[in-house]
């Protein structure tokens, strides 16, 4: 009788867990339909966007090559949540070539795009290739509001070099919505991965141990939001920095940096510059068993150049 009660407790803990989950999930689900239905009724006022929002916008039809370097000169240090393992720094430095190939049709856009980054850990004297990211936004008509659009598409990652990244593939999938109204540009990022993963968001062990023993190739939840704003027509414009949130499934450790980028946009007559220097640190991190950056700099260059629907 005491076992049957025992699983009748563990069933019914287990089915209030899943179904926060579910309330959580759905929560997000109508968040994301309320923000398409509003961006679409904006588009009665403003019909096409503007070049200059074109250039700030990684989902924007359009052939996009960009160069950044980010430096993370420091780390918290300390004990993690348990107080006993110490947390582990992070990478010391990175540049990355991104680059985006837009594939216009008559129902959708697609934007392949791929991303390299050569690493740095200055500690252990080692550098090398990370994981090469690939991944194609897929954008149907149906989501393209002409200021917005939403997307979403498959995501690989490549193996990299030894001691800055995972020597195994990866895959995953990424989603983007995206609104621009006036001189506000807005949107949500979202990203899940499995096995290999940016060295950054690794854990101090390759697989992450869950509650029961086992081990899980689940990499964190990322969401990156973002707001940008744009003085005028000058082309200068402040918004949030590459603040991804990490959700840990394992762990269910959470991670948010927060941080802050100035840029200016310069439009030509059938392509534009984007040039930005960005700072960000860590706002939460003390449940995160990964490493916590506390002063990262960045700058960026970015040559966009619009193309038509075929």
């Amino acid at each position: 009788m005491l076992n049957y009660n025992n699983k009748k407790n563990n069933n019914t803990n287990n089915n209030i867990i899943k179904f926060k989950k579910m309330k959580k999930i759905s929560l997000l689900f109508f968040m994301l339909i309320s923000f398409m239905v509003f961006a679409q009724e904006e588009e009665e006022n403003n019909a096409e966007q503007d070049r200059a929002s074109q250039a700030m916008d990684a989902t924007a039809t359009q052939w996009s090559f960009q160069l950044a370097y980010q430096t993370m000169p420091d780390y918290h240090t300390g004990k993690l949540s348990d107080g006993i393992t110490d947390r582990t720094l992070g990478l010391d430095n990175y540049l990355q070539l991104r680059v985006v190939a837009p594939v216009p049709l008559k129902s959708m856009t697609i934007l392949p795009r791929i991303t390299i980054r050569h690493y740095e850990d200055l500690q252990k004297k080692k550098s090398g290739f990370g994981n090469t990211e690939i991944f194609a936004l897929i954008i149907p008509n149906a989501t393209n509001w002409g200021n917005g659009r939403a997307g979403i598409g498959p995501m690989i990652t490549t193996p990299g070099s030894e001691g800055v990244s995972k020597d195994e593939w990866g895959y995953g999938f990424s989603a983007a919505i995206v609104n621009n109204s006036g001189q506000w540009f807005y949107g949500l990022l979202f990203t899940q991965s499995w096995r290999s993963v940016d060295p950054n968001a690794l854990q101090p062990i390759p697989l992450i141990a869950s509650e029961d023993g086992s081990t899980s190739n689940i990499n964190p939840l990322g969401i990156a939001p973002f707001i940008a704003y744009r003085f005028g027509t000058t082309g200068m414009y402040v918004q949030t920095a590459d603040i991804v949130a990490l959700y840990d499934w394992n762990t269910k450790g959470f991670y948010l940096p927060l941080g802050a980028r100035f840029g200016k946009v310069w439009v030509l007559e059938k392509a534009s510059w984007n040039a930005y220097a960005e700072y960000r640190t860590s706002a939460i991190y003390e449940d995160w068993q990964g490493p916590a950056v506390k002063n990262s700099f960045r700058i960026n260059l970015s040559y966009t150049m619009p193309v038509g629907k075929k």
